[in-house]
């Protein structure tokens, strides 16, 4: 029974890590990979092809 318990706080502790280190909206891994992404085609489409 104990270890039923550490287990699903374990699971807890890492659900509340995910959403605050990765799925942040305004700070997060997500948001800093879409706007590296977003600089990037922004420098792609803006290429010179001459």
């Amino acid at each position: 029974m104990r270890s039923i318990l550490v287990t699903v706080m374990m699971l807890i502790v890492v659900a509340l890590l995910f959403s605050s280190i990765v799925a942040d909206d305004t700070n997060g891994l997500k948001k800093r990979i879409e706007d590296k992404g977003t600089t990037a085609n922004t420098q792609i489409t803006n290429l010179d092809t001459n």
